[in-house]
């Protein structure tokens, strides 16, 4: 899947000279927590967002003046951080270095963009033109609709259930497929055998509920240690009083 596939493509976006009222205004009014910058030419020359907003003059959050010698050596410093907390314009608040990403990318490459800028949103390009934005909330939207699909699936038989859960073990190399036993009844999966890492457990039970027609998973599985043999039950059989 394609990042133009997931996309919003009415982009609410704000000019640079842009009042910082008017800038809060569109981003209320149009339930947005970042807008694009883009100037007369089409062109994206920034991004301001909710962060831009938290240290405000107006608010009392300007965090506490630097020190009188960095006040000295570092005056640059000081007099961005005082625009952008005392700013009246967008182009003076807003963040100029813009992490945007190409339309016909993949969704994974702009997952690992967000990932590695510590950013929400990324404005979209054709060329140097502004096409769309995509953020958190449209990645939720497509998840929502593909686990929304796997409910309107058509019913899975029992061996067809066991048979992928069985394939997805083979194909995780942490998996201790060998020592998993399955069973299925009416959409309903039992897993026993034998595990020695504890960490296995919730995975191996992940697998089994990813499969489409499985109504219920019980996790019978023993955790056995591996030096001393000591076995432990299940959390579900346990708390049902069950012991080795």
């Amino acid at each position: 899947m394609r990042v133009k596939d997931v996309m919003t493509t009415k982009v609410v976006s704000v000019l640079p000279r842009a009042s910082v009222a008017e800038a809060l205004d569109l981003m209320v009014r149009s339930q947005v927590s970042g807008l694009p910058v883009i100037d007369k030419t089409a062109s994206l020359v920034g991004i301001v967002s909710e962060g831009d907003f938290l240290r405000r003059s107006e608010l009392g959050t300007v965090g506490p003046k630097l020190h009188w010698l960095k006040d000295l050596f570092l005056p640059g410093h000081a007099a961005k951080a005082y625009a952008r907390t005392h700013g009246r314009y967008v182009d003076e608040i807003m963040s100029r270095d813009v992490a945007t990403i190409g339309e016909d990318l993949r969704l994974e490459e702009a997952v690992a963009l967000m990932e590695q800028r510590h950013v929400k949103r990324l404005p979209v390009l054709a060329g140097e033109r502004v096409v769309g934005i995509i953020t958190r909330a449209d990645f939720v939207r497509e998840l929502t609709e593909f686990v929304r699909q796997s409910y309107d699936e058509p019913l899975t038989s029992d061996s067809e259930i066991k048979k992928r859960i069985r394939a997805e073990l083979h194909n995780q190399q942490w998996a201790p497929a060998a020592s998993i036993d399955i069973r299925v009844k009416d959409g309903v999966v039992n897993l026993h055998g034998v595990l020695t890492d504890e960490r296995e457990r919730d995975a191996i039970r992940v697998i089994a509920e990813n499969v489409i027609g499985v109504r219920e998973v019980h996790d019978h599985i023993t955790w056995v240690e591996g030096y001393s043999g000591m076995t432990l039950t299940s959390p579900e059989d346990r708390e049902k009083g069950y012991t080795v």
